[in-house]
């Protein structure tokens, strides 16, 4: 994966809070930690973004003439085989 040098701007106390991750052991340099805060930032938004994709179909669905106990059946059959 080819790379590409970024210049950024921080203030003294964002600065200082990297420093402090990095003193804790968690990174080893600058970089790194703000490479990891963004891949977590990619996997909230492509979470955030799934879950308004749910609730778009949802709403889209229409009313339901299931029960709610069919529909929580459903449910946590779903979340059975995603945790599976």
């Amino acid at each position: 994966m080819a790379t590409i040098r970024k210049t950024i701007t921080l203030s003294d106390t964002q600065d200082a809070w990297i420093k402090s991750q990095i003193a804790r052991g968690g990174f080893t340099n600058d970089s790194e930690y703000i490479r990891d805060l963004l891949r977590r930032d990619q996997e909230e938004q492509t979470k955030l973004s799934d879950l308004r994709e749910a609730i778009a179909e949802g709403l889209d669905s229409g009313v339901s003439e299931r029960s709610l106990d069919e529909i929580w059946a459903e449910g946590e059959e779903r979340a059975r085989k995603a945790n599976a």
